[in-house]
């Protein structure tokens, strides 16, 4: 586990301050029109709910013509609502408060392949809390990385990626499966050409990764959202130093994905690409078929 993550620092001012402007608006507010100030309260604790919907419009408009199934306005709106919910619950307490609720677990059951969680951008090891209980509980050895400083390159993240397989591979002997969301997905691909390639992996899972870069980091000029542009130097090198990886790979899109889109740029060509139709961004990695899936995977291999 890492010992510290200064994005957990940075990420406890959000809730908190956000927690700070709702109760002075009802104190504010309230002689005036308690009405008045427990909407506005409200607004300001959902504050993320409307940046969210921003995402779900350009995510309908720019995915017109992409060959996945479009959403319709029900699955568009019930995606949004989950994942304000988780949102919410990662962002306001996994990451910030309760990152290292489930230390690594070094020791595995015989015959058990290791896994290597690696989160996505402005992550931590706290979104993969509940994976990591499962894992825990189905007797895997893993290992879940903090990949920092959040704002660099992504092939900076290499280093980082290597120290937890080497630490998941000695304890089982194994080359382990790699299980990795969005951003993690890139960087899991970027530790496969720089740091050894396919012998080193069992296998990588990739749920909402932008293989094919995203419509959205056009807007970014951060490091690490350029590497996410489509069409980007850094996005068309990866297959030309890969040639055979793609076997390695499974890929779980969504065509309500809020944050990469259009959908089939979270597909790889040759891989088991799996569809999972209704689901955001964060939402994709929590639902229940994406985790047995991919813990029935582990234990095949």
């Amino acid at each position: 586990m890492s010992p510290a993550s200064r994005l957990a620092r940075l990420q406890r001012w959000v809730p908190t301050g956000l927690l700070a402007a709702s109760i002075a608006s009802l104190v504010l507010l309230w002689p005036q029109s308690p009405l008045l100030a427990c909407v506005i309260a409200l607004m300001v604790a959902l504050a993320h709910a409307w940046v969210l919907g921003l995402e779900f419009i350009l995510l309908r408009v720019a995915s017109r013509g992409d060959p996945t199934p479009a959403p319709s306005p029900r699955q568009l709106a019930a995606a949004w609502g989950r994942e304000v919910i988780l949102d919410m619950v990662v962002f306001g307490w996994r990451q910030p408060f309760d990152w290292n609720r489930v230390p690594d677990q070094l020791q595995a059951a015989p015959g058990k392949v290791g896994i290597v969680f690696i989160h996505g951008f402005v992550c931590n090891r706290g979104f993969w809390t509940p994976w990591m209980r499962q894992a825990r509980d189905r007797g895997h050895a893993f290992a879940a990385v903090n990949l920092e400083p959040v704002f660099c390159s992504i092939d900076e993240y290499c280093a980082t990626i290597d120290r937890a397989v080497d630490a998941v591979t000695r304890a089982t002997g194994r080359p382990p499966l790699l299980v990795s969301h969005s951003m993690g997905g890139l960087a899991a691909r970027a530790w496969l050409r720089h740091c050894g390639g396919r012998a080193r992996a069992a296998h990588v899972v990739t749920i909402a990764t932008p293989h094919g870069g995203t419509w959205l980091a056009r807007f970014s000029r951060l490091p690490p959202g350029r590497d996410m542009r489509i069409g980007c130097d850094w996005i068309s090198a990866l297959p030309g130093t890969e040639p055979d990886a793609t076997r390695l790979f499974t890929c779980w899109y969504s065509n309500c994905d809020n944050v990469v889109f259009p959908p089939t740029t979270a597909t790889l060509p040759g891989a088991d690409n799996r569809l999972f139709e209704g689901a955001a961004h964060v939402d994709l990695a929590f639902r229940p078929a994406v985790i047995d899936h991919t813990f029935a995977l582990a234990g095949r291999l």
